[in-house]
C-alpha cells in the first residue's frame, strides 16, 4: 500500500544526511512502553519463542535478516536520513498491517508516517507499535535546546543505567558508586563548575547557563559519557524485549515531570472516585490515551491503590495470580502487609492446615499467599473422589487506610493480561472511618434499614482466612468502618451444601463458663446461626455396658420433647471445663427442660473440637450467648445404630452481656474465634442471595424490556431446569399468575416448563468469528472462554444466545472477561427506566451459584430418612463475589436507604440488544477455537501454566444429586475426639460417687 511519507516539517529536511534525530514508537501492549529509535540505524523486530513468545527489537549498524526453520520472520525499519521506512520478510501477505490494513508490494518499503499504526500477526496474537512523532537533535549542526530533546536524552540515558545495573555483577554496589558520583556531580554543578567528557571545566565567561540550560548540558554529556563507556555496558546490540507479558518498562524509570507522552502512566500520579453507583471497565493499553478522556478512558491497577504511600493493609482475593508482576506494577512497598487468598488445586483440598499458607517473597515479609479450604461434603455423592470440582474464584480487592476502607470488585485476576489487554468490570466504593468500631454491624440482615454489607463483606472475609488465625484481625479491622452508604448488596458464594436458615426459635437455656444458664432468649438480641453436629453417639451408646439403660432413657426424654414447627427441640449446652483433653469441651444434653435437673439428663454426645474451641471462649467473655436444638428422631436413630450420619445440631447465636463491650474487651487471643463465628454464621449465598436481595422490592414482569447475562464461561450442565432456577430467584414470574393472591410462596415461579416455552434470558457469548477477528487473534481467548460443544448443542435450539458485541467501540477486537447481568424494566407513564444490575466473577454456572438439589426420590425412600429434614438444599462449588446495583420501581424508591441509582447511568460494556445468533453462526467453544487454529497454521502448544487465566472446571452433565448422596458421616478424627472425651467424662463421673 501507499504509506504517505512523514510531514517534513517534523523531520527537518529528509536530505540532510548526518542529522541526529529521534523516533518515537508506542508499543501496542500491556505495558505500552515508549521505544526511542536513533536517526541513523538499522532496527530489525524478530520473534523470540525462547523468550516467552516475545518480540525483540535488535539496533545494529549492519543487521543481516535471519530465517529459521525456512520461515523468514525479521522485520526491519531504517532510520537513515530521518526518515523511517518499514520492510518485512513475512511469508504471509497479511502478517503485517498498516492501519489495518495489509502491506502490498512484497513486503515494502514503506516510509512511515507520524500516526501510523503497525501491527504484526504472530502464533495467533497480534503485536505492533505506533509512529507517535520524531525529535530532531541537530539542525544546521548545532544543537537544539528544547525541552523534548532534554526528554530524548534522559530516556535514553536511564535505559542504559538500568540495563547497566541489571548486568551488574553486584547491583547494590553499582548503585551506591552511581549515588556517590551523582553527589560529587551535583557538588560540582552548584559550586558553578561545569562537566564535560574530559572532566571538569570552567564556566563560560558572562553567560549565565540558568537551571534548565544546566540540566540540558549535564544530560547531553552524561549521554555522551554512557555512551562511551562500553566497559560498562558491554559491546552487545541495544536490545528492547516486547511482550503481552513483560511491564519491565513501566516501573518509573523514564518519568519526567511535564511528560504526558512518556514511558510512566499518568495513573502513578492520580487517583479516581466512585460513589459506588456504577461500576467502570479497565484501561486496554492498545487503546490510543487520546481515544477516551477520564473515567471513559477506564481505570487501572495502581490508579485505585493510589495513593499507595498511605495504605495500612491489603487484602486480595483471585483465582490466577502473578503475584512478581503486582508487587512491581503497583509499587508496592516491601513492609506493607499483604494477603492474597488464591486457587491451588492441591492446598485448597488439603486436609492440613499448614498448607493454607505460603510466604514465598524474602523482599516482601509481610506478604502471604492464603489458600482457602474446599470442604468435603461439597464433593457429588458418596463414590466420587474426595478432591470434588470446585475454583477459589473472587476477584476482590480491600484496601484499609486510617481514614478509609476501599473496597474494590472485579471480574480481573491478578494477572497483566486480564487488566491490560482484555475487558472487565471495576466496582469500588470508600467507606469512611468510625469514632469506635460498630460489632453489630457485622451481624446486620437484609431486611434491615441498615445495609447488610458490612455482615456479607465481614463474613466472605472470615470464610477465607478461618483456618489462618494470624489474618483473623482482618474482622476486627472491618468493624472500624461505615458501610451504610454502600451503593450496592453483596452476593456471596462460598462452598458448601446449605439448608435455608431457620427462623428465630426462642430457647430457654444457654452455654455458660460455671453452670448451667436458665435465661429465656429475645428477639431483638438474636444474631443468626450455625449448622454443626453432634458428635461420639456411637461410642456414648453403643460401647458401654449400660447403653441399653442409656437408650431407654435418651427415648423417654426425647418422647416427652416438644418440637417446634421446625421439627428440632433444644438440647442443654454444658461446659467441661474440667476434662484435660480439651479444656473448650462442650457437652450436649437431653432432658425435660420443665423441670430441668442434671442429674435427670442424658448426654447425647459432644460439639466437635472446631466448634467447641471458638464458642467456649466467645461465651466464657459474656461476648455471645449460644443455645442448641437437634432433630430428635434422627438423634434416636442415630443412637440405635440405624444410620452412622451426623447428628445436626443448629446452633443459635445471641448477644452477651458483654457484647456491647467488645471493643473495649477484645483481645488478640479472641480474634480468631471472632472469625471462625462470623465465617460460621448461616448467611443466604449463591441463589438464595439473589434472590433475598431482588425480592425486597417488587418487579412488574409486564414492564420487561431486557434480561440479560454476559458471561465468559457457561457451565455444562447448564439445561432448562437451572436457568429456570435463576430466572427464578430474580423475580421472574409466569404472567398470568404475577397478581394472583395465592400465598403460596411458589405460586406463579418461573419453571422449567415456562422456560421451554419462552426463553428467559439472553446469555451473551462471543462466537467464533469474533474471536478469530480479534485484535490479539485467537490465543487470548483460547484459555479465557469456556462453552463446551456439548452444552452449545443443546443450547442451540433454545434461541438463548446472543453475539457479545463489546462497547464502546473502540474495545472492538479485545475479548471480554466480565460477568454482568441486568433486567431493565420501563414504566408506562413517562418511560423511565428501572431494574437491576449484578457484576462481579459469578459465571452463569451452577458451581458458581449453586444447583439447587431435589429431596430424596420416592423410591429410596426409607423410615430411616424421615428424620432428615426435607427440605431444600443448595450445593455450592466456587468462592465467589460479586454487587447488585439496584435501580428500583419508582413506588420502592424507599428501599434503597435513599439512594436511589438511575439504570441508564451504567454502561454496560456490551452492545444492546444484543445480537441474537443467526443460523449459521457458532459460539467460540474450545473445539471451534482450535479448528480455527489448525486453519491459520497457528502451533498449539499444550503447556498451559502461562496461558490459562481462567480453568474452570468441567461439572458433570449426567450427575443427579439427591440430597440422601449428601449426608455427612462422622469422621475417624471426631470418633477419636469424643471417645477421648468420653473416657475422662466418665472417670470424673465415678471419682464423684466415689467421693
Amino acid at each position: 500500500m501507499a504509506v504517505e511519507p512523514p510531514p517534513k516539517n517534523l523531520h527537518g529536511d529528509p536530505s540532510t544526511s548526518g542529522g541526529l534525530g529521534y523516533f518515537h514508537l508506542r508499543i501496542l501492549g500491556p505495558a505500552a512502553p515508549l521505544l526511542l529509535l536513533r536517526s541513523d540505524r538499522l532496527y530489525s523486530l524478530s520473534f523470540s519463542r525462547r523468550r516467552g513468545h516475545r518480540l525483540r527489537l535488535l539496533a545494529s549498524p549492519a543487521r543481516r535478516l535471519r530465517r529459521r526453520g525456512g520461515r523468514r520472520r525479521d522485520l526491519l525499519l531504517s532510520t537513515s536520513d530521518c526518515v523511517l521506512r518499514l520492510t518485512h520478510c513475512f511469508s504471509s501477505a497479511d502478517a503485517v498491517r498498516i492501519n489495518g490494513l495489509p502491506l502490498q508490494g512484497g513486503g515494502g518499503p514503506v516510509d512511515l508516517a507520524v500516526g501510523d499504526e503497525v501491527s504484526l500477526l504472530l502464533l495467533g496474537g497480534r503485536y505492533g507499535f505506533v509512529a507517535e512523532k520524531f525529535i530532531s537533535c541537530e539542525v544546521g549542526g548545532k544543537a537544539t535546546g528544547s525541552c523534548e530533546e532534554v526528554i530524548v536524552l534522559r530516556a535514553e540515558s536511564l535505559r542504559k543505567r538500568l540495563r547497566a545495573i541489571s548486568e551488574s555483577q553486584d547491583p547494590l554496589s553499582f548503585l551506591r558508586d552511581s549515588y556517590r558520583e551523582h553527589v560529587r556531580v551535583k557538588k560540582l554543578r552548584e559550586e558553578g563548575v561545569f562537566l564535560c567528557p574530559d572532566g571538569p571545566i570552567d564556566p563560560v565567561p558572562g553567560k549565565n547557563l540558568g537551571q534548565e540550560g544546566c540540566n540540558l548540558d549535564q544530560d547531553r554529556l552524561e549521554h555522551q559519557n554512557d555512551a562511551g563507556k562500553e566497559n560498562i555496558f558491554s559491546k552487545k546490540e541495544d536490545t528492547v524485549e516486547l511482550s503481552q507479558r513483560s511491564e519491565g518498562y513501566n516501573n518509573g524509570s523514564m518519568e519526567h515531570k511535564g511528560c504526558r507522552n512518556g514511558n510512566v502512566e499518568e495513573h502513578h500520579t492520580e487517583g479516581q472516585y466512585s460513589d459506588g453507583s456504577t461500576f467502570f471497565l479497565n484501561r486496554l493499553f492498545g487503546i490510543r490515551p487520546e481515544m477516551r478522556t477520564g473515567k471513559e478512558s477506564g481505570v487501572t491497577l495502581p490508579e485505585l491503590l493510589h495513593p499507595i504511600g498511605s495504605l495500612l493493609r491489603v487484602f486480595i482475593a483471585t483465582f490466577t495470580s502473578d503475584v512478581s508482576w503486582f508487587l512491581e506494577y503497583c509499587k508496592i512497598p516491601q513492609l506493607l502487609p499483604v494477603t492474597i487468598a488464591c486457587h491451588n488445586k492441591e492446598r485448597c483440598w488439603s486436609a492440613s492446615r499448614e498448607s493454607r499458607v505460603a510466604s514465598p517473597f524474602e523482599n516482601h515479609p509481610n506478604l502471604l499467599l492464603v489458600y482457602p479450604r474446599f470442604p468435603e461434603e461439597i464433593a457429588f455423592g458418596k463414590d466420587r473422589k474426595k478432591q470434588g470440582v470446585a475454583c477459589h474464584h473472587p476477584k476482590l480487592i480491600v484496601l484499609q487506610r486510617e481514614d478509609s476502607m476501599r473496597v474494590i470488585i472485579s471480574s480481573a485476576n491478578l494477572v497483566p493480561r486480564q487488566w491490560h489487554l482484555i475487558t472487565n468490570t471495576v466496582w469500588w466504593q470508600d467507606f469512611p472511618r468510625r469514632t469506635s468500631p460498630d460489632y453489630s454491624a457485622l451481624f446486620g440482615a437484609v431486611e434491615e434499614p441498615k445495609s447488610d454489607f458490612a455482615a456479607q463483606l465481614v463474613s466472605f472475609v472470615g470464610s477465607l482466612v478461618n483456618e489462618v488465625p494470624s489474618q483473623a484481625y482482618w474482622i476486627n479491622e472491618i468493624a472500624k468502618y461505615d458501610f451504610e452508604g454502600a451503593g450496592g448488596y453483596l452476593v456471596a458464594s462460598v462452598p458448601g451444601l446449605y439448608m435455608p436458615s431457620p427462623c428465630y426459635l426462642e430457647s430457654n437455656y444457654c452455654l455458660s463458663e460455671n453452670r448451667i444458664l436458665h435465661t429465656r432468649s429475645a428477639r431483638r438480641m438474636f444474631l443468626g446461626s450455625v449448622q454443626t453436629s453432634v458428635v461420639g453417639l456411637s461410642h456414648r451408646f453403643h460401647m458401654p455396658s449400660d447403653a441399653g439403660s442409656q437408650l431407654k432413657s435418651l427415648s423417654v426424654f426425647l418422647g416427652k420433647c416438644h418440637e417446634n414447627m421446625h421439627g428440632t427441640t433444644e438440647v442443654i449446652l454444658k461446659r467441661n471445663a474440667n476434662i484435660p483433653a480439651d479444656a473448650n469441651a462442650v457437652s450436649v444434653l437431653v432432658a425435660d427442660l420443665d423441670k430441668f435437673s442434671e442429674e435427670d439428663s442424658v448426654q447425647l454426645g459432644f460439639l466437635p473440637r472446631e466448634v467447641a474451641k471458638w464458642v467456649s471462649p466467645l461465651s466464657d467473655m459474656g461476648f455471645f450467648k449460644f443455645s442448641g436444638f437437634i432433630y430428635p428422631r434422627e438423634a434416636l436413630e442415630a443412637a440405635f445404630g440405624a444410620t452412622n450420619t451426623k447428628v445436626q445440631l443448629l446452633l443459635y447465636v445471641s448477644k452477651g452481656p458483654e457484647f456491647s463491650q467488645i471493643s473495649a474487651l477484645i483481645r488478640d487471643e479472641h480474634l480468631p474465634s471472632l472469625c471462625s463465628l462470623v465465617a460460621s454464621l448461616k448467611k443466604s449465598l449463591g441463589l438464595w442471595r439473589l434472590e433475598e436481595v431482588l425480592s425486597c422490592f417488587k418487579w412488574p414482569e409486564t414492564l420487561e424490556t431486557d434480561f440479560m447475562y454476559s458471561a465468559s464461561s457457561i457451565g455444562t450442565s447448564i439445561n432448562s431446569q437451572f436457568i429456570a432456577h435463576f430466572a427464578s430467584a430474580t423475580g421472574k414470574r409466569s404472567n398470568h399468575d404475577v397478581d394472583s393472591e395465592e400465598s403460596d410462596p411458589e405460586w406463579g415461579c418461573w419453571t422449567a416448563g415456562h422456560e421451554l416455552k419462552k426463553p428467559s434470558i439472553s446469555l451473551l457469548f462471543p462466537t467464533i468469528e469474533r474471536v478469530k477477528s480479534a485484535a490479539c487473534g485467537i490465543q487470548l481467548s483460547r484459555f479465557l472462554l469456556s462453552l463446551r460443544e456439548k452444552t452449545w448443542q443443546r443450547l442451540r435450539s433454545t434461541g438463548i444466545l446472543h453475539d457479545a458485541v463489546p462497547h464502546p467501540h473502540d474495545r472492538i477486537g479485545h475479548p471480554m472477561h466480565v460477568k454482568v447481568v441486568q433486567r431493565r424494566f420501563r414504566s408506562r407513564k413517562g418511560g423511565h427506566s428501572f431494574g437491576w444490575t449484578y457484576c462481579g466473577s459469578h459465571n452463569f454456572s451452577p458451581a458458581a451459584w449453586g444447583q439447587p438439589l431435589r429431596p430424596p426420590s420416592k423410591a429410596n425412600t426409607t423410615d430411616m430418612t424421615k428424620a432428615v429434614p426435607s427440605g431444600p438444599r443448595l450445593h455450592i462449588c466456587n468462592y465467589e463475589l460479586g454487587i447488585i446495583l439496584i435501580a428500583p420501581p419508582p413506588c420502592m424508591s424507599k428501599k434503597c436507604n435513599g439512594k436511589v441509582h438511575a439504570i441508564d447511568d451504567i454502561s454496560l460494556p456490551f452492545v444492546i440488544p444484543a445480537p441474537r445468533y443467526k443460523h449459521n453462526d457458532r459460539p467460540a467453544t474450545p473445539l471451534a477455537m482450535r479448528e480455527a487454529m489448525a486453519e491459520t497454521c497457528i502451533p498449539q502448544s499444550n503447556d498451559l501454566s502461562e496461558e490459562t487465566d481462567e480453568d474452570i472446571a468441567d461439572e458433570d452433565d449426567e450427575l443427579v444429586v439427591e440430597l440422601s448422596d449428601c449426608s455427612p458421616e462422622e469422621k475417624e478424627e471426631e470418633k477419636i475426639y469424643a471417645e477421648t472425651l468420653w473416657g475422662q467424662v466418665d472417670s470424673s463421673q465415678s471419682q464423684g460417687k466415689d467421693s
